[in-house]
């Protein structure tokens, strides 16, 4: 019986993330964009993990006609300890995703809703925000310790802290915890983030922020 496991990943040495605002409608609340890398194959990445680029364009492809072009290929605030796609967590749409040499772009719109409005505020704060792929597949030891992803099925793509700066998060919560974390213990941290970025001060906002972000790492590793 094949085993799959549930993998998260980031791309390394990436190009900044770019926010775009779209303000050509001239509505009073802009579409907000995120744009960069947010997937790559043949180079070892930071996890030691290593990604066919024939069987990560087969996937992306599918994932390409199945989601992105159904408008349905939502990414959830942070990584979740599972597979399942929560929809009261989705804070943006992808909406394209384009292969230049081994890497994928993508373009991504942040929701009006409260996830996607703790991202915008984020953002407008300077907080760095960027793209991690989660999928299950099967993983193949090869020398070195690197291991080769199989079978990749591309579950979403979230939005995490600014990937160059996450490895402890992406490592230490998601890959430890996989699917024996208690998601009850999950949906407390979420619903504590919801209820602290709903009565922000108005003063030293984005120090308020920050502590929040640390208490609801926190509670999800505790």
């Amino acid at each position: 019986m094949a085993v799959y496991k549930l993998i998260v990943d980031s791309v390394d040495n990436h190009k900044d993330f770019d926010y775009l605002l779209d303000e050509s409608a001239g509505k009073a609340n802009p579409s907000l964009y995120i744009t960069g890398p947010f997937m790559a194959a043949s180079e070892v990445n930071r996890n030691k993990r290593i990604y066919d680029p024939r069987e990560m364009e087969e996937e992306v492809n599918r994932y390409i006609v199945e989601k992105v072009n159904q408008k349905c290929a939502l990414g959830e605030l942070n990584h979740p300890p599972s597979a399942d796609l929560n929809l009261e967590r989705a804070c943006h749409l992808v909406t394209e995703l384009k292969r230049e040499g081994n890497v994928w772009f993508g373009k991504s719109k942040v929701l009006n809703n409260p996830c996607g409005n703790i991202v915008r505020s984020l953002i407008n704060d300077g907080v760095k925000i960027g793209m991690s792929t989660r999928s299950l597949g099967q993983l193949e030891e090869a020398e070195n310790g690197i291991n080769k992803v199989h079978n990749m099925r591309l579950i979403a793509i979230d939005a995490v802290a600014d990937p160059s700066y996450s490895k402890a998060y992406v490592n230490g919560i998601l890959e430890s915890k996989s699917y024996n974390l208690d998601f009850t213990e999950a949906e407390e941290a979420y619903d504590y983030l919801d209820k602290s970025f709903s009565n922000l001060p108005k003063h030293n906002t984005m120090e308020y922020k920050l502590e929040k972000i640390s208490k609801f790492f926190e509670l999800l590793t505790k």
